[in-house]
């Protein structure tokens, strides 16, 4: 079964405000040849999901750059959700609310975030599929931490370290429980579910592991670069 042609409406929303701190003008920066937020509209558009693409921005360029991609911006971020403290949740909220505004309502939604250049069509419909198969609230993809984390240390207050669950110490590495962390990419949700709880997690959220390959916080130019080669290679094996 398809689901790239359900009869559900689905909205993506891309938040990519302008203030970027760490990597000024962040989510329209080059990347290997076109603004990093082109990856996501492409990537939602071409994958025949969503009713509508939207960008979520407070910033006159981005919104350029998104139409003439072909997204849409109906309206512009709220100066309250445009600040450094603003969530993901605050920001879908706004935008789902707005839409009701002008009489248009979804079923289910997708938040991109727009320096997700890696994020693959297939993997998508895998979170969508998941999410109504199984009847999630929500679905995002998730990557396991390279080393154990029942293995850490922290400092202590006169500069040593102890590790913080010693019964592991003499544990093999292979007989730990897995643990995992948000991928940082994207996130589906039903609508209905999200407004009435307020959360993106819950106790009925689903997810989907990806490889390490498929996954890259970008925060510093060093980050950017790893991005940049992951993509590379990423290509090179389609």
């Amino acid at each position: 079964m398809s689901y790239r042609n359900i009869t559900m409406a689905n909205l993506c929303i891309i938040p990519a405000r302008g203030g970027s701190k760490r990597i000024p003008r962040k989510n329209i920066k080059d990347f290997l040849g076109k603004p990093i937020i082109a990856y996501s509209i492409e990537t939602a558009l071409s994958s025949n999901l969503f009713d509508e693409v939207m960008v979520s921005t407070d910033d006159d360029e981005i919104a350029d750059i998104a139409i003439e991609l072909g997204a849409k911006v109906p309206f512009f971020r709220s100066t309250k959700n445009a600040d450094d403290y603003s969530t993901t949740l605050d920001v879908i909220k706004e935008v789902i609310l707005a839409y009701k505004g002008i009489g248009k309502d979804f079923d289910n939604g997708c938040c991109i975030y727009p320096t997700a250049p890696l994020v693959d069509i297939n993997d998508l419909e895998l979170g969508y599929r998941k999410m109504l198969e199984e009847g999630r609230s929500s679905v995002f993809p998730l990557v396991a931490f390279s080393y154990p984390v029942w293995r850490g240390f922290e400092n202590v207050d006169d500069g040593a370290v102890k590790m913080i669950w010693p019964e592991y110490k003499s544990s093999r590495s292979q007989d730990l429980k897995k643990v995992y962390h948000d991928a940082g990419q994207w996130y589906w949700f039903k609508i209905n579910d999200l407004i009435k709880r307020e959360q993106l997690f819950g106790d009925n959220t689903g997810g989907i592991e990806l490889s390490e390959l498929k996954v890259q916080d970008i925060d510093t130019q060093i980050d950017w670069k790893l991005a940049e080669l992951k993509y590379e290679i990423l290509q090179g094996i389609k």
